[in-house]
């Protein structure tokens, strides 16, 4: 499926969306970045997606009665432009079935934990905190959850014995950079196939 139609959403300095783009422009990438959705109009990932040339439908949630009314919103914009693809990549909103149902199996995560360890806010704190000695990344289906949608992919990532966030984290947001854009190539050519809680990669053709 080459030229997927992709939307992300995100909320925050935006390496992960930079990953995506810089995956598209160097051709390891069969799609177009057609629009980033942000909850936080002032992030650094909106002046990233201004460099891109990559439009950006930007709101501030305070502004809305619910999250279905403005997911109501996105929802339109989205059918609008033709998304076949929405990535989370570093989006710090839960869902609602407003966007999940229609997207179900067409919206993936990336969450900074070998799930289902660790899920929601700072999956990699929760790691050092527990002791563990391997972590990772996990790219999943979004299902509606908190980080509890089918896995896709994982990558570890070893903990030293003496790691704190500020080492631990470069490692960590070097492999989900590394994991993103390849999950998202697999699915742009249709090797993802999702069947219950287990997704199956089809070999090349």
């Amino acid at each position: 499926m080459a030229g997927l139609k992709i939307a992300v959403f995100a909320s925050g300095q935006g390496t992960n969306f930079q990953a995506l783009v810089d995956s598209v422009k160097e051709g390891r990438l069969d799609g177009s970045i057609e629009l980033l959705v942000c909850d936080k109009p002032q992030a650094a990932v909106v002046e990233r997606a201004e460099r891109a040339g990559i439009a950006a439908w930007l709101f501030k949630p305070k502004e809305y009665a619910s999250r279905e009314a403005y997911e109501t919103e996105i929802l339109a914009e989205l059918e609008r432009r033709g998304i076949e693809l929405i990535v989370l990549a570093g989006y710090m909103r839960i869902l609602t079935p407003v966007l999940v149902e229609p997207y179900y199996g067409r919206m993936i995560n990336i969450h900074p934990s070998l799930l289902p360890a660790f899920p929601g806010v700072n999956g990699i704190g929760q790691a050092l905190e527990y002791g563990v000695k391997m972590t990772g990344v996990t790219v999943h289906y979004v299902d509606g959850g908190l980080d509890s949608g089918p896995i896709i992919a994982q990558r570890a990532v070893e903990v030293a014995d003496d790691d704190a966030e500020e080492t631990l984290a470069p490692r960590i947001h070097a492999a989900e950079q590394a994991l993103l854009p390849w999950v998202v190539q697999q699915i742009a050519h249709g090797r993802v196939q999702l069947d219950g809680r287990k997704v199956k990669l089809s070999p090349l053709q």
